[in-house]
């Protein structure tokens, strides 16, 4: 048995006899298929090759994977996403010039011989024997396709990839065989065409139409006698013969195939001598692929809609299945997302929240009665730069969001005020609401056990400034978000009522988790929470009591023309009608004379909640017209900024309030969302002032306090100083190390 020399590659001598086995190999192939009793092949050591005879009688050809287009509402792209860059095109659409260049340097007796070229294997043999290396191969171009299509059903694994291209007799048999039966079935010109839309030209470009528009900007039927030899040329090695990257090695290529064009009698040697000379001119149009190519700041919805097809069985049983189809491509898949509304959404995000400043701000909008989400955007882009991240802030850490979600503060206190309302509570409840408490002794908890406060070290709280002292009825206190005023509804109902509310208005934290069962989370929102979940549940008051389910995909259809069935949204009655409609009156106040004025939207009906969270390290607003929701939040992703004394989008911002910056944004990106659209009127409920003892409105202090004024006074004993990073602002409530997390950690704050 031939040895290999010590620290070298096989003689020449051995060099022949492994070509001279691989010709016998082709013969007893042809004999395996005329004589199929030959049975299992006796030209290598047992087990060395697989029998003929017991490898699968057909090709598996998986579809190409060609380059998925998302949509928006209207048709327009909102980006291009592809694991390989190809666009299949039929024959007819290939410049002549092209196949006969493939041809003449690939596979110049193509037409010829069978799926086997046996003279090419023994010149092949002659060749590398003389030279004494690996100097000439003997593959077909049928032989190359099955090799591509091994590699294409291989996908993106790279253990699948080696094995589909290795160099081992075993390989070689299967690859001859499916060669036969791809002649057999197919025939020259439906062979050249799969070859020609399957093979790698380099540059991320897989199949001559995506080459063509790579290197040329132009379609592959276009494709000049120059440009068709040199892409021609490109296949042997793409990177050795990159044009981009070595004009002159590409230009030798080119011309080489140019003479073996003229030697098959394709073109003259006057034509081929005009081309030589001619120099290499590219129009390279760069890879445009991904989520970070979107328009108009879509990248994160395009994100999401990513990880909306990667998570739902109708895409797939399995995540495998799921991703082996969204890598595959070929897919149009046509979203919910409106332009006019993203283009305004993103507008109002750059005039207000500058992308190096040290907050961020996330805006999401969401049609009421549909669940379609209409825009989706943040100030921080999509990309992997200073001041970009991957991180979409406005959804759920499932969907690529952050860890936890974010804090939502006082927008939480109309979930707790429409479960008193759907309990049997007036919207006239009065409370007597003083300027800061004690939380209550003991709450009520589903389970039937209460939560206790600890008497030796309660958990207090206090409003916003010392001049709101009650009672208060409901409507001022959601008005000035009076503090103190729900925590004793809460005391008052227990935080079953809440949780179960929550619950059907699908309110989850940010990790996915159901919300604690604590009387701070379930009243001023300490637990973090996305803005697509506090857009969806505020359209449920919008939409009179009923939620939907958020949706981002309309369609989908394949290469084919055909249809994949989409989920659809669930809408279920969350709370009546009354209770809606009161909420509605309630939150509509907030924005008439309350705390979100500089929130309201002067044309038509609108509510909506601000809200801001302890040390000022997040800040909301979220609220709606009929016929849209949106939620805004403004913070540190990290939550390590406290929001005083800072510069926003170039205004200095003494202290920052859920009203004031995040307000003016949902206000600018729902006009322009709205522009040239009408929304129905809210169905209102009469809400009477309630009265105070002495017949006086029980309306506490001021409306809208002067913000000079507003400042709270340090309590004795260093009270008023903010927690230290990591601990909590709120009682039972944990803040996570790694709040922000996800897929490339965010940025230091």
């Amino acid at each position: 048995m031939a040895k290999k020399r010590s620290g070298a590659g096989l003689t020449g001598t051995q060099q022949a006899a492994k070509f001279l086995g691989v010709s016998a190999l082709a013969g007893a192939v042809l004999a395996g298929i005329a004589l199929p009793a030959a049975g299992a092949l006796g030209l290598a050591a047992k087990g060395t090759v697989e029998g003929f005879d017991e490898i699968p009688a057909n090709l598996k050809t998986p579809p190409l994977s060609q380059r998925t287009t998302i949509l928006d509402n209207k048709g327009g792209t909102i980006a291009q996403v592809y694991s390989r860059d190809r666009t299949v095109v039929p024959l007819a659409d290939i410049s002549p010039y092209m196949q006969k260049a493939i041809v003449a340097i690939e596979d110049s007796r193509f037409y010829e011989h069978g799926a086997i070229d046996l003279k090419g294997v023994l010149r092949a043999v002659n060749k590398n024997a003389t030279s004494g290396g690996v100097a000439q191969g003997a593959s077909t171009l049928t032989q190359q396709y099955v090799k591509n299509v091994f590699v294409e059903e291989a996908g993106d694994d790279p253990d699948k990839v080696a094995e589909a291209t290795q160099q081992t007799i075993g390989r070689k048999v299967k690859e001859l065989k499916y060669a036969i039966q791809v002649e057999e079935e197919l025939g020259k010109k439906k062979i050249l065409e799969n070859y020609l839309n399957i093979t790698f030209f380099g540059q991320q470009a897989y199949g001559i139409e995506a080459a063509a528009k790579r290197y040329f900007s132009k379609s592959a039927k276009d494709l000049t006698l120059d440009e068709s030899a040199m892409l021609a040329g490109i296949v042997q090695s793409p990177s050795r013969y990159d044009p981009v990257n070595d004009a002159q090695e590409a230009k030798k290529r080119r011309n080489t195939v140019l003479q073996r064009m003229v030697d098959m009698k394709d073109i003259s040697q006057a034509e081929a001598d005009r081309a030589k000379e001619a120099p290499i001119k590219l129009d390279v149009s760069k890879p445009k692929n991904g989520c970070i190519t979107a328009v108009d700041g879509a990248g994160f919805f395009c994100d999401y809609v990513r990880e909306v097809f990667l998570s739902n069985p109708a895409f797939g049983k399995t995540k495998e299945e799921r991703a082996k189809l969204w890598n595959r491509g070929g897919l149009t898949v046509q979203t919910t997302l409106d332009p006019q509304a993203q283009k305004s959404t993103q507008e109002s995000i750059k005039s207000h929240v500058y992308q190096k400043d040290s907050v961020a701000t996330a805006v999401t909008l969401v049609q009421p009665g549909t669940g379609k989400v209409l825009a989706m955007g943040q100030s921080k882009p999509y990309g992997f730069g200073d001041n970009e991240t991957q991180i979409n802030f406005s959804v759920n850490r499932q969907m690529g969001g952050s860890n936890y979600g974010f804090p939502v503060g006082s927008t939480f206190k109309p979930f707790l005020a429409a479960a008193a309302i759907e309990g049997g509570k007036p919207p006239t409840q009065q409370y007597p609401s003083p300027y800061d408490m004690d939380y209550p002794a003991t709450v009520q908890t589903c389970s039937g056990k209460p939560w206790v406060n600890d008497p030796n070290n309660p958990a207090h709280l206090e409003n916003e400034n010392e001049s709101e002292i009650g009672p208060f009825a409901l409507k001022d206190a959601m008005a000035k978000s009076v503090n103190t005023y729900f925590v004793q509804m809460l005391g008052d109902i227990g935080m079953c009522p809440v949780s179960q509310m929550t619950d059907k208005l699908h309110v989850v934290q940010g990790n996915g988790d159901k919300l604690p069962m604590v009387p701070s989370a379930l009243t001023l929102g300490s637990t973090g929470i996305s803005p697509l979940t506090m857009a969806s549940a505020y359209a449920a008051f919008a939409n009179r009591g009923t939620y939907c389910t958020p949706i981002a995909i309309e369609s989908i259809k394949k290469v084919d023309g055909s249809s994949l069935p989409v989920p659809k949204t669930s809408c279920s009655q969350a709370m009546s009608q009354n209770t809606a409609d009161s909420v509605n009156t309630l939150l509509r106040g907030v924005v008439d004379s309350g705390t979100g004025q500089e929130a309201g939207l002067k044309d038509r009906d609108n509510a909506g909640k601000t809200g801001t969270t302890d040390a000022r390290k997040n800040a909301w607003f979220v609220g709606y017209t009929s016929n849209l929701s949106a939620a805004v939040w403004v913070g540190s992703p990290s939550q390590r900024v406290e929001m005083n004394n800072i510069t926003i989008g170039g205004q200095f911002q003494e202290q920052v309030y859920g009203g004031q910056v995040p307000g003016p944004i949902w206000r600018d990106a729902m006009t322009g969302a709205l522009q040239g659209q009408t929304s129905a009127p809210f169905i209102t409920v009469n809400i009477p002032d309630a009265q105070k003892p002495g017949g006086e409105p029980a309306t506490g202090g001021p409306a809208n306090p002067d913000k000079s004024k507003n400042k709270r006074k340090p309590k004795p004993g260093g009270d008023n100083k903010p927690p230290a990073h990591g601990t909590s602002p709120f009682p039972g409530i944990p803040v996570p190390p790694d709040l922000i997390g996800g897929t490339d950690g965010g940025w230091p704050q």
